[in-house]
């Protein structure tokens, strides 16, 4: 099996691991895909899991016997014949990289770090034993969208996520129906919103809805970045065919439309991208837009976006 990953991933170029809000995305998809045969710290290994043939590795032990580029190879593709199953989403290799950023990490965590990193800080609250014998309220679903959205007044923990604080409920709703039924390519997501029914999908989409934008960092990018996007989102560049991003995304535009002030520049810029590869749903609109725009633009508009105050569910501000 070692040559054999070992000559497969000689063609895959490694991206740099050492961005934090990567690994932080890659935590959290790994508590809710890996742990369960793999273990963590302080997240023993599944007794099923156990009596796997052969059983799955501690990952904690055995990183350093890979390079980044051959566990980039093994979380894509799997492992036949020892049920590692290969990504959900073949087309988004961001996602994988965020888990092979994580496994270099993993192995300097302890429980308390582990559990910080993948599970956002949530806690979850203890069930009666009433509830753990008849299913009647879990924690699971709520609290797999809290580790990686956050909740309340807490946003999410990596810039490569979403806030969907004050998003309109038709669009979180439409989102979470794409993922379900595999329109909308994404290894984290789509297992995540499969488990979810219809009504749970639309109680999750209008609590998120609900949430007033939670404390937004300091912008990074340069003041003159921040002017050129702000030029582009309220202009367009008709010589490029690139229409003004406020054209749809404004507050009064249709629910299915997402509002996109305050988001982080990092996840803007990467959903961009994802577009211009059509590797998304609903890429009629968006992918003809993203191909048209430079790498500059890209940045430049997400610098924009991140820069803007948002004040409240449906209400924004620069």
């Amino acid at each position: 099996m070692t040559n054999s990953v070992r000559t497969h991933a000689l063609g895959i170029e490694a991206r740099p691991l050492d961005s934090k809000d990567l690994a932080t995305l890659g935590a959290a998809h790994f508590h809710s895909g890996c742990a369960f045969c793999h273990g963590a710290p302080g997240v023993p290994v599944s007794p099923i899991a156990q009596s796997m043939l052969p059983s799955p590795p501690d990952l904690s032990k055995s990183m350093r016997e890979w390079r980044d580029r051959e566990l980039f190879w093994i979380v894509k593709n799997g492992i036949k014949y020892t049920g590692m199953p290969a990504w959900v989403a073949q087309e988004r290799d961001d996602e994988v990289w965020a888990v092979v950023a994580f496994l270099r990490l993993l192995p300097t965590l302890d429980a308390a770090a582990y559990r910080e990193m993948a599970l956002g800080g949530l806690t979850v609250p203890a069930q009666s034993g009433r509830e753990i014998a008849t299913t009647e309220a879990t924690s699971g679903a709520a609290s797999a969208c809290a580790r990686c959205h956050g909740e309340k007044q807490r946003g999410p923990k990596s810039r490569l996520v979403p806030v969907l604080h004050g998003q309109p409920a038709g669009f979180l709703m439409a989102a979470l129906e794409d993922y379900a039924n595999a329109r909308r390519p994404s290894g984290i997501m789509q297992p995540q919103a499969s488990e979810l029914s219809a009504e749970d999908r639309e109680r999750v989409a209008r609590y998120y809805a609900g949430l007033a934008p939670p404390a937004r960092p300091e912008p990074s990018s340069s003041d003159e970045a921040v002017e050129r996007g702000r030029m582009l989102a309220t202009r367009g560049d008709l010589d490029a065919k690139i229409p003004p991003c406020m054209d749809c995304h404004n507050t009064s535009s249709l629910e299915v439309y997402p509002r996109l002030a305050g988001q982080h520049a990092a996840y803007m810029a990467n959903r961009l991208r994802l577009w211009r590869n059509a590797h998304t749903s609903r890429s009629e609109i968006m992918a003809p837009i993203a191909r048209s725009l430079s790498e500059q633009q890209i940045e430049d508009v997400s610098a924009y976006f991140s820069s803007m105050h948002v004040l409240s569910p449906g209400k924004q501000n620069h």
